[in-house]
């Protein structure tokens, strides 16, 4: 049995074992995927010929170099401190990260020249459309939920075929559905207005469920208690039942507001100009695509990061709120 005192394997004989576990994974990895032919295999160059390092014998070689580095560093790490281990490993993780981006050549001085307008303009597209996009999607949640849990049939049926379709259709064809098929119709809708209505309709479809879902968690005694103290349905849900839903209700909004963060990338098929149509128009037009793509994902993950922050920080207030 393994024994963690604040992170850390103090036993010796299970903090070897845990390491030979790791190691044993990294050599099966890195033999399966031809690690000798990467940026690891290059650093065994001036030991080994061409030949040699190309063959079986440079994969075996490579692989058990990371295996034991890996045992090595796992060892060190699993001694010290959870937090310890927690930056250690995002920055080991990160200089990874680096080092397989700079293995591809990359030209740094074009994307220099293009970064500030995929950020001043792309990035702050991909912004506000997700952010009025979530805000719609909380809307048609709550609306979504509410009459899913009304007790008439009408409303129920609208609500619970409201979630089935949106759920049930990929946020794609319901992007085109919106563009291409409402001026069909005599509607004609922008890009930008029919990618956040898609995106809207969509997340809020998802968010339906984790609405009710977080509703329902709460005790009918709540409801009951003010229904004795007078209080009006509407009151009691806005005062009381809704305040202690938003703790379960905020983790699984929050990944989903990320989720859509991500998906945003779809609206550029519309001619969107986010991070994504930005990164295609500007590495295609140059012969850099690689270097645009590689950018945008740095660009997503970083506005990732940033609302992974702001969720821990929501979850924090209402999980506070909750204990008092």
């Amino acid at each position: 049995m393994i024994t963690l005192t604040n992170g850390t394997l103090w036993s010796g004989p299970t903090r070897l074992r845990a390491c030979l576990v790791m190691g044993g994974l990294v050599f099966a990895l890195a033999l399966l995927t031809s690690a000798n032919e990467g940026l690891v295999g290059s650093f065994l160059r001036p030991a080994m010929s061409e030949e040699s390092l190309a063959g079986w014998w440079g994969r075996l070689s490579t692989s058990l170099v990371l295996a034991g580095f890996t045992l090595g560093l796992g060892y060190g790490l699993l001694s010290l401190s959870r937090k310890a281990q927690l930056v250690i490993v995002w920055i080991l993780l990160a200089m990874g990260a680096l080092g397989f981006f700079l293995s591809f050549n990359l030209s740094f001085e074009f994307i220099g020249r293009k970064l500030p307008f995929l950020i001043t303009t792309g990035a702050f597209t991909t912004l506000y459309v997700s952010a009025i996009s979530i805000t719609l999607a909380f809307i048609l949640a709550l609306l979504g939920a509410s009459a899913k849990m009304s007790g008439i049939g009408v409303v129920e049926g609208i609500g619970a075929f409201y979630t089935s379709y949106f759920r049930g259709v990929p946020l794609l064809v319901q992007l085109f559905l919106i563009y291409l098929g409402l001026p069909q119709v005599g509607i004609i809708v922008p890009p930008v207005p029919a990618a956040i209505a898609a995106l809207a309709l969509v997340y809020g479809a998802y968010m339906t469920e984790i609405f009710r879902s977080g509703i329902q968690s709460i005790s009918v005694g709540q409801w009951e208690a003010a229904d004795a103290l007078g209080l009006q349905r509407m009151l009691t849900f806005r005062k009381v039942i809704l305040p202690q839903a938003m703790r379960i209700i905020v983790p699984p909004t929050g990944n989903q507001f990320i989720a859509m963060l991500k998906d945003s990338s779809l609206v550029s098929v519309v001619g969107v100009w986010d991070i994504m149509f930005i990164a295609r128009t500007q590495g295609r037009a140059d012969f850099k695509i690689l270097e645009m793509l590689i950018t945008a994902s740095v660009i997503y993950w970083m506005l990732s990061v940033l609302l992974e922050f702001a969720q821990q920080r929501i979850e924090a207030h209402y999980s506070k709120a909750h204990q008092r």
